[in-house]
C-alpha cells in the first residue's frame, strides 16, 4: 500500500485520502444522493464537520486528522517562517467545531504531539493520520467480535442514531456489533429509531443495513418504549460521542429515554465505543458540554417549516445517560459489565 492511500477494509468507507486532498461522502444527502466532497483546505474540513457532512465520533476524529495534514501543507507554503504557530491556531479553531465528541480533540492532540520539522512535517502528519484511520479499522473489527459474543441466538435489537461505516473508518461501533451478530445468525429482528431531527437512523442506519442485506424496521423515536412493552426486545445497542470516567454516556439526543425504556422493560443495554471516546479527565457526564444547534433543525423538515410561526425550539444534540443504566460497555481494550469509575480506571491503567 502506498503511504498516501486510505487504509482498506472489506466494507464501504465514507472518507478516502488521496495525498493531496480528502474525499468525503456528504452524509446530508443520503440516502437519495451519493455525492462526494473534495476537501483541500482545513476550512472545508471544519465546515464538513460543523455542518454534519461527516458525523460520528470516530469518523470526525479521522477526518480532523487528515484536516491537520492539509493545514500543515498550506501553512508551510504561506507562512514558511512561522508555519507551526499558525498551524496550531488553525487546529484550535477546528477543535471547536463539535465540542461534545471527544475523538475530535483526541485526534488533533495526537497530531500536535508529533516532533515536526520543516522538512518532515507533511510526511509525519500524513503517516499519523493514516495510522489513526488504520487503527479505527482494527478497533471496529475487535468491537464487532466482542459485542456480538454477548448476544444470544434469536435476539431482537433496537439501535439509535447511526454508528455504522458512515460514522467510523470500517464496519462501525454499535452497528458493527449488529452487523456481525446478524451474519452469525444471532439476530431475528433489527429495529432502528429514526433519530430526529437529522434522521440519522432512517436515512443512514437503514441505508447501511440495506447494503448488508439486513432487514430493518424503522420506528419513530417516541415508539421505543411501546416497542419494548409490546414486543420482546432483547437489546438496546448504541454508540457514544463521549464516556465520562464514571461510565456516564454522552450520545445522540434520545439515547437517555431509550435507555430508561430498556431498563423498565427488561431489555439489556450495550454501549460500544473505541477507547478514544473514553474521557478519563472528565469525572461525570454532567461535566460534558452538550452542544446546542440551531432552532431550524427542529422547527423545519427538509427545508419546509413544520412548526407554528411563533414557536421556538430547544435543540440539544446529545443527552447524558447515567452509568447505572448501562449493562455492558464494549471497547477494544475489554468489555466492562456495569461500568463505573473503579472499573474504567482499572482498564485505563491496565492498557494505558
Amino acid at each position: 500500500m502506498q503511504q498516501s492511500e486510505t487504509p482498506q477494509d472489506d466494507l464501504f468507507q465514507p472518507m478516502i485520502w488521496h495525498g493531496s486532498h480528502l474525499q468525503l461522502l456528504d452524509q446530508r444527502l443520503l440516502p437519495h444522493q451519493e455525492q462526494w466532497l473534495r476537501l483541500e483546505q482545513i476550512e472545508q474540513v471544519a465546515d464538513a464537520i460543523k455542518n454534519l457532512a461527516v458525523r460520528g465520533a470516530p469518523a470526525i476524529g479521522i477526518t480532523a486528522a487528515y484536516g491537520a495534514v492539509l493545514a500543515a501543507r498550506r501553512c508551510q507554503q504561506q507562512y514558511p517562517d512561522d508555519w507551526h504557530r499558525v498551524w496550531l491556531e488553525e487546529l484550535a479553531e477546528l477543535a471547536q467545531t463539535r465540542p461534545t465528541a471527544v475523538n475530535l480533540r483526541w485526534a488533533l492532540a495526537r497530531m500536535q504531539a508529533l516532533e515536526l520539522s520543516d522538512s518532515n512535517a507533511f510526511a509525519l502528519l500524513e503517516q499519523e493520520a493514516i495510522a489513526i484511520h488504520r487503527e479505527d479499522i482494527a478497533c471496529n473489527q475487535q468491537l464487532a467480535r466482542s459485542g456480538s459474543d454477548l448476544i444470544q441466538a434469536g435476539s431482537s435489537v433496537l439501535t439509535h442514531c447511526n454508528t455504522g461505516p458512515l460514522a467510523t473508518g470500517a464496519i462501525g461501533t454499535a452497528l458493527g456489533v449488529i452487523i456481525a451478530a446478524w451474519q452469525q445468525g444471532r439476530l431475528k429482528q433489527v429495529f432502528a429509531d429514526e433519530t430526529r431531527p437529522w434522521l440519522q437512523g432512517s436515512r443512514l442506519t437503514a441505508w447501511e443495513l440495506a447494503r448488508h442485506q439486513i432487514p430493518c424496521q424503522v420506528i419513530i423515536d417516541g415508539a421505543a418504549a411501546w416497542l419494548m412493552a409490546s414486543q420482546s426486545i432483547d437489546w438496546l445497542i448504541v454508540g457514544a460521542d463521549r464516556i465520562a470516567a464514571n461510565g456516564d454516556v454522552a450520545n445522540k439526543i434520545g439515547t437517555y429515554s431509550a435507555m430508561l425504556a430498556a431498563r423498565a422493560h427488561g431489555a439489556r443495554t450495550m454501549v460500544v465505543v473505541p477507547w478514544s471516546s473514553v474521557d478519563m479527565a472528565t469525572a461525570t457526564g454532567m461535566q460534558i458540554p452538550v452542544e446546542q444547534r440551531d432552532d431550524s433543525e427542529v422547527l423545519s423538515l427538509g427545508g419546509q417549516r413544520i412548526a407554528a410561526t411563533d414557536a421556538a425550539a430547544w435543540n440539544p444534540v446529545f443527552d447524558i445517560t447515567p452509568a447505572h443504566l448501562v449493562d455492558f460497555l464494549v471497547t477494544e481494550r475489554g468489555v466492562i459489565a456495569k461500568p463505573d469509575t473503579e472499573k474504567l480506571t482499572a482498564l485505563a491503567k491496565a492498557d494505558g
